[in-house]
């Protein structure tokens, strides 16, 4: 183990998933930086792997029975050598500051593979939006902007949706910071279309998910046509990615959520879809209904006892993880070569832990990560946020052709870095390599402060 990796863990103790993400790109970067003194004088990777700033905060709410509670809210603002810090809110209880660190270190590299001028960050909070009212939930928003305004602005810091943060939570987010600071400004992307909001800013990280997929089959003569698809999740991010991989001929045979999977060996078709999307933004349902509606379709519950998920044991072509971070490990990535995946595409941010990879690429398994596969999202808030400083706003084939254009760019720069430094093919490797020397140049650039 590297010194630099040492002193990461030592300097942030028990913060798991942060050491993960680090320890995932210095691996395919140490080659660049041993080739460059210059990062190595400057301690290039050092400074990127600490935050500019922690933000911490107390935010207490007021529920609909008069109780009050008391949540953790956080911002991390991780590296703002390109642009300002830009990274989702989570609203999850799982939230603390190794997963947020994970999440900005990532996010500083994902920022920078789309071309747009974004630093990384990302934030939220311990809060759980499930069960609460609307009322419950527009006061825990109401809290948690009250201190989170005194550190973010168009110009610095542009949070956007994320794990429990959709539409609702980005309009109440807003609205707060509009009433506290006294200004209509793009502090926000996921905005709503008639105020300030993106076209096709919901679709656009399953969208630009699949037409990263897309150009890595037709990179090896081959598309989605016919292919047998397993996604997880049934949120936003898998709901339009299952829509597109249907738009390009493929069929989607499962979702997820918490409460566990439906399996429909028939496939997913339009019609399903809109079921899955109508139960989960309007009705708020678990995934289980869906056998209620199709009684074909087979529903498994969630057993985190399991040695491996069930869901990624099933034949198929093609595997897109859209749920959370470490959904996929060594047994499950076993489970998929078994069953004659191709293609993994993430979905998710580090869906796939790093054994897990190692076995997939052995095998042949086509591995896009998720910093590049799933950057679509990112990219089109930043086309919002180019959208809201100019104050002219893009139809929707405007903006789906830039997103497609972005993802087509991120696909073709991953694999050129990849072959430069003698790891060609390697999605995972020329990812790395390339956000960080972007950074790394930018830092150089601007001396050490």
């Amino acid at each position: 183990m590297s010194n630099i990796i040492k002193n990461v863990k030592l300097r942030n103790p028990g913060e798991t998933e942060f050491h993960q993400a680090v320890e995932e790109v210095y691996e395919t970067v140490e080659k660049v930086i041993e080739k460059n003194e210059k990062y190595q004088k400057a301690k290039i990777f050092e400074r990127i792997t600490e935050p500019e700033r922690l933000i911490y905060f107390r935010v207490n709410w007021v529920d609909d029975k008069g109780e009050v509670h008391v949540n953790r809210g956080y911002r991390v603002q991780m590296n703002s050598a390109i642009g300002p810090y830009k990274g989702g809110l989570r609203f999850h209880p799982s939230v603390n500051a190794s997963i947020l660190k994970f999440l900005a270190f990532e996010q500083i590299f994902k920022n920078a593979l789309t071309g747009l001028p974004m630093g990384g960050g990302k934030g939220g909070a311990d809060f759980d939006p499930k069960g609460k009212s609307d009322a419950e939930i527009m006061r825990f928003c109401q809290g948690f902007m009250g201190e989170l305004s005194k550190h973010i602005g168009n110009r610095l810091d542009v949070p956007a949706g994320d794990i429990g943060v959709g539409g609702r939570e980005i309009g109440y987010l807003f609205g707060a910071y509009k009433k506290m600071r006294n200004e209509f400004t793009g502090v926000l992307t996921g905005k709503g279309i008639g105020w300030g909001g993106s076209l096709i800013r919901s679709e656009a990280t399953g969208y630009g998910l699949v037409y990263f997929a897309q150009n890595m089959l037709a990179e090896n003569k081959d598309s989605l046509q016919g292919k047998t698809c397993l996604v997880s999740g049934s949120g936003n991010v898998a709901q339009y990615a299952m829509k597109k991989i249907l738009i390009l001929g493929g069929k989607p045979v499962t979702a997820s959520d918490s409460s566990g999977y439906i399996y429909d060996e028939s496939g997913i078709d339009a019609e399903k879809l809109e079921f899955i999307m109508d139960l989960k933004n309007n009705r708020r349902g678990r995934i289980s209904e869906y056998t209620d509606k199709y009684p074909s379709a087979v529903f498994t519950p969630s057993d985190r006892s399991a040695e491996s998920n069930p869901l990624w044991a099933h034949p198929a072509d093609c595997a897109f993880p859209c749920a959370t971070q470490n959904e996929i490990d060594v047994n499950d990535a076993h489970n998929l070569v078994k069953g004659g995946v191709k293609l993994l595409a993430e979905g998710a941010n580090m869906p796939t832990t790093s054994p897990a990879i190692t076995i997939l690429l052995e095998n042949n398994v086509l591995y896009a990560p998720g910093k590049a596969s799933n950057a679509g999202g990112v990219a089109t808030s930043g086309l919002e946020m180019v959208q809201n400083y100019s104050g002219i706003y893009w139809t929707r084939d405007e903006v789906d052709t830039k997103l497609k254009d972005i993802m087509k760019d991120i696909h073709d720069t991953c694999l050129k870095a990849a072959k430069e430094f003698g790891m060609e093919g390697n999605y995972q490797a020329g990812a790395n390599i390339a956000g960080f020397q972007k950074v790394a140049d930018a830092m150089l650039a601007q001396g050490v402060i």
